[in-house]
């Protein structure tokens, strides 16, 4: 089995997907653009060589491997929504969404948070600091979760798949919003003239 990635992985394939004609190597993964295979390309050289066998998640270690394999054995569960964990501590602070402990507060409008990070991030909004930049376009998001979203612009992966009829997504809101109109049953909007359900 192939591990790691060199400059031997980055493949153009005019005869292929004419969408995606940069292939990756080591996982066959196609791209439309070199700089999107370039990037893609350093999860097989980071290191992390250990994969979950249950979700995607790859580790730099068989021990980080082993704590995060609590989150699926449900050792660290919470008791109020059955959400799992892979420490004891994550759990702690998790249940203070449910209590409603908010230990840290922002001084600018007073908004609380269960987690000195997430008074961070918000922090944000009151500076306009935004420290993570797309290097494809240059734009910048004040949270990291909100570019490793953007990226799927430009990597054109869609990790969200419906299991009722295989469509795809590139971030959860929309496969919720697909969920919920599509296959929920539920009908909100009637048409005036025929009284038809939608």
């Amino acid at each position: 089995m192939k591990i790691e990635a060199d400059s031997n992985d980055i493949t153009e394939h005019p005869h292929g997907d004419k969408t995606r004609p940069y292939k990756c190597t080591v996982c066959d993964k196609q791209f439309t653009r070199k700089g999107s295979l370039k990037q893609h390309k350093q999860i097989h050289t980071t290191g992390k060589l250990y994969s979950c066998s249950q979700c995607e998640n790859r580790f730099k270690t068989l021990d980080c491997l082993k704590h995060h394999m609590n989150v699926h054995s449900s050792k660290y569960k919470c008791t109020e929504c059955g959400k799992c964990f892979s420490s004891n501590q994550e759990l702690t602070v998790h249940r203070r969404s449910h209590s409603g402990e908010k230990r840290f507060e922002c001084t600018v409008c007073s908004k609380g948070f269960t987690q000195s990070g997430q008074l961070v991030r918000h922090n944000r909004i009151h500076s306009g600091d935004k420290p993570h930049k797309c290097q494809e376009c240059d734009k910048k998001f004040s949270q990291l979760g909100n570019l490793n979203t953007h990226m799927r612009v430009h990597t054109g992966d869609k990790p969200y798949k419906c299991s009722l009829c295989n469509r795809r997504f590139s971030d959860c809101s929309n496969f919720q919003r697909h969920k919920r109109l599509v296959h929920s049953n539920q009908s909100p909007y009637d048409c005036r003239y025929c009284g038809k359900l939608f």
